[in-house]
């Protein structure tokens, strides 16, 4: 009762006081009668709110939908209207149940807010003749053309009404933050007063004495019926994806409980179906009811229902005031309303995301023609600027030394673009070396038949292709699964995770392979690690851990400890030995004394791997004592001859290791105050995982 009493009560004031001319200003700009819109609201509060799945969301009659009503009355009469409103809520209650809620919303947003600016603009076409002491037109492209002669013509005192009410709606939001004095109800109330005092002689709004003898009920209207299941579902479906567009822009206003969509289909159905069952007009969640309604402080649903209950006492009771409101005055605030759709902030986000022409296509196809074929056209634009980005792809051709080329291409090749790349291959002068790099995203098979068949041409012809893919393997994938070919290049593994071998021709190996490495990280790799690189370059490095490990081209400390530059201080040689403090060597030592002391390292792990040369040297005797491999092997203090297991004698050796970190004096200082932490590692080559080495027991990393 506090919450309600402290936050929902006054909220549900703020949003009734906002609600009143709205709704007034959206049953006018619809063709429908007055009290159609406040129907709508009392409904939108009341029901649409008792059972919404968004429970600070706010519901009534909206601008989004008033160009399609309008052409219902015009076509139908309001009782048939009403008819297919009613019928609208019952679509919405089937697609609620069908948990189809969060389908709707796979519509392109640029598509909804291009159709919402189309609406807007069409809303304040019309409504501005009214300003001007006109009558609005039946299509926004008469609105449009007539406007210089309503313009030049005989205005008479409502643009005056219309203007000041303007004119406070525009200035009254940069003055005045009080959230209890919305700037439309003291427009209209300015306005309002205004006429009243001087007595003009002005068309003001027109209820019944009696509002409850009468309400419009619902006649089946007089049309084909594919017609009127068109209508249906068109303010089925555009309130529907209005109304969860609406409950998902509020989710992001508050941090209270999230929206359930299909709940809220359910709820707006059954609005829409009261709604049009006593006369009303079709009924939405409304974005500018509901933040409103968040930023007044509401925090339940009581808010939109108390709402909808003020504005039902208000045209019982107070009918009379309501009568009182200048026309021009309402129109001025659709005009205010219907040019907000328009959002500036929305079209450069479209520009951002390059949708700009969906959006102007959508607004413009209903401007031009109407709803349905502006959505329509929308979806279109939508779908090939979708199938043009699927199909888009850079192609970079250049020579980095005679006789050799590199070409290069990147992002999604399908078929489109093949033509294309046939004409970027065939300027490739013939006979050449030629390195094809594919960064692909999505290779379709018109395109791989395209780089296939000139592959084949070009090397019938006496030249060299190499194709290498990052990334990803899509041609060689698609190579792979053509029968009764036989290539000599396999799938690769990612660059950064193989080897020379798997992706260096063989004659690249033997010539240049050092520089064909050189070559690719300088191309690839380093811009994207350039900013890390130099910050490491100004600041030093600060490693956490001195990892020594054994010099086997097979181990890659920083792969299989997914670290990268500045995380290890590594010190390598064969069979990852730590000679003893003043045993002789002192290289070893050097590192390690540097590490400990000047990079104060927290942790020093010894790593040695399966199928080692040193350990199986060690266990066999095979190095002499004088040679140097053999009085290096010698200083690791580790006797293993005669044993026979080497998972068992590598760990050993590990261990043995360090046992010899210990006898350096800063280890061990380190050590006894608790600085450094000394590890042991053995990494499985075959299995590619890691064990830890602890009291001769081996056990899985992953499990400590």
């Amino acid at each position: 009762m506090r919450t309600l009493l402290r936050h929902d009560v006054p909220a549900s004031i703020v949003v009734f006081l906002i609600a009143i001319p709205l709704s007034l200003g959206i049953a006018a700009a619809s063709g429908a009668p007055l009290l159609a819109g406040l129907i709508a609201a009392v409904v939108g509060g009341i029901v649409a709110g008792a059972l919404s799945g968004s429970p600070l969301q706010v519901s009534g009659p909206a601008a989004g939908l008033t160009v399609i009503v309008a052409g219902a009355v015009t076509e139908l009469g309001w009782a048939g209207t009403t008819a297919v409103v009613a019928l609208a809520g019952l679509v919405q209650i089937v697609l609620g149940v069908s948990r189809l809620g969060r389908a709707a919303l796979a519509l392109s947003p640029a598509v909804v807010h291009g159709m919402l600016a189309g609406i807007g603009i069409v809303i304040a076409l019309s409504q501005v003749h009214v300003v001007l002491g006109g009558d609005p037109q039946s299509t926004p492209w008469r609105n449009l053309r007539d406007l210089p002669a309503q313009i030049a013509g005989n205005h008479g005192v409502s643009i005056g009404i219309g203007v000041l009410t303007i004119a406070i709606l525009l200035i009254w939001p940069r003055f005045v933050k009080i959230s209890l004095l919305p700037g439309a109800l003291i427009a209209v109330a300015v306005a309002t007063a205004t006429a009243a005092l001087a007595g003009l002689d002005i068309a003001r709004v027109d209820l019944p004495d009696r509002p409850l003898d009468e309400l419009t009920f619902p006649r089946w209207p007089d049309a084909p019926p594919l017609r009127v299941a068109g209508i249906v579902l068109t303010i089925a479906l555009v309130a529907s994806v209005e109304s969860l567009l609406s409950a998902v822009a509020v989710d992001k206003l508050h941090n209270g409980k999230r929206a359930d969509l299909n709940r809220e289909l359910l709820a707006q159905g059954a609005a829409n179906t009261v709604s049009g069952a006593l006369g009303g007009l079709p009924v939405t969640g409304v974005i500018v009811r509901s933040s409103t309604n968040v930023a007044a402080g509401a925090r339940t649903r009581a808010s939109a229902v108390l709402h909808g209950c003020w504005i039902a006492v208000c045209v019982l009771l107070f009918a009379g005031l309501l009568e009182q409101i200048p026309l021009s005055a309402l129109a001025g605030v659709l005009v205010v309303v219907g040019l907000r759709l328009v959002s500036m902030a929305q079209i450069k986000a479209y520009v951002r995301h390059r949708e700009l022409p969906t959006y102007l296509v959508t607004a413009l196809g209903v401007i031009f023609t109407d709803l349905l074929t502006g959505v329509a056209l929308g979806m279109a634009t939508a779908v090939l600027l979708m199938l043009a980005r699927l199909a888009r792809c850079e192609i970079h051709r250049s020579s980095p030394a005679p006789g050799r080329w590199l070409v290069v291409i990147t992002g999604t090749l399908a078929f489109i673009g093949s033509g294309r790349v046939a004409r970027e291959l065939a300027a490739v002068p013939p006979g050449e070396s030629v390195e094809l790099e594919l960064h692909l995203d999505y290779l379709d098979h018109g395109a791989f038949e395209t780089i296939q068949d000139w592959r084949d041409a070009y090397e019938r012809g006496g030249g060299r292709v190499h194709i290498e893919e990052v990334h990803d393997s899509w041609f060689h994938r698609a190579t792979s699964g053509r029968l009764g070919v036989n290539r000599s290049q396999p799938g690769r593994l990612p660059r950064f995770l193989g080897s020379w071998a798997q992706w260096i021709s063989l004659n690249e190996q033997r010539r240049d392979a050092m520089a064909a490495g050189i070559d690719e990280f300088e191309r690839s790799v380093a811009p994207l690690v350039r900013p890390h690189l130099a910050g490491l370059a100004r600041e030093g490095q600060r490693p956490e851990q001195l990892f020594i490990t054994c010099a086997d081209s097979r181990v890659v400390p920083n792969m299989i400890t997914t670290s990268g530059p500045g995380d290890l201080f590594c010190l390598r040689n064969v069979g990852n030995i730590v000679p003893a403090h003043g045993a002789g060597d002192s290289s070893v030592g050097a590192g390690i004394e540097y590490a400990v002391d000047v990079l104060g390292v927290a942790t020093i792990t010894v790593c040695g791997h399966s199928g080692c040369g040193a350990v199986r040297a060690m266990m066999d005797g095979a190095a002499g004592p004088d040679t140097a491999l053999g009085s290096w092997l010698a200083s690791a203090g580790t006797d293993l001859t005669g044993r026979a297991h080497e998972e068992d004698c590598i760990a050993a050796n590990v261990e043995r290791q360090l046992a010899n970190l210990r006898t350096y004096p800063s280890v061990r200082r380190a050590v006894d105050e608790g600085r450094l932490e000394l590890t042991g590692l053995y990494f499985d080559l075959a299995e590619a995982r890691m064990y830890n080495v602890a009291d001769g027991v081996r056990s899985p990393v992953s499990a400590l």
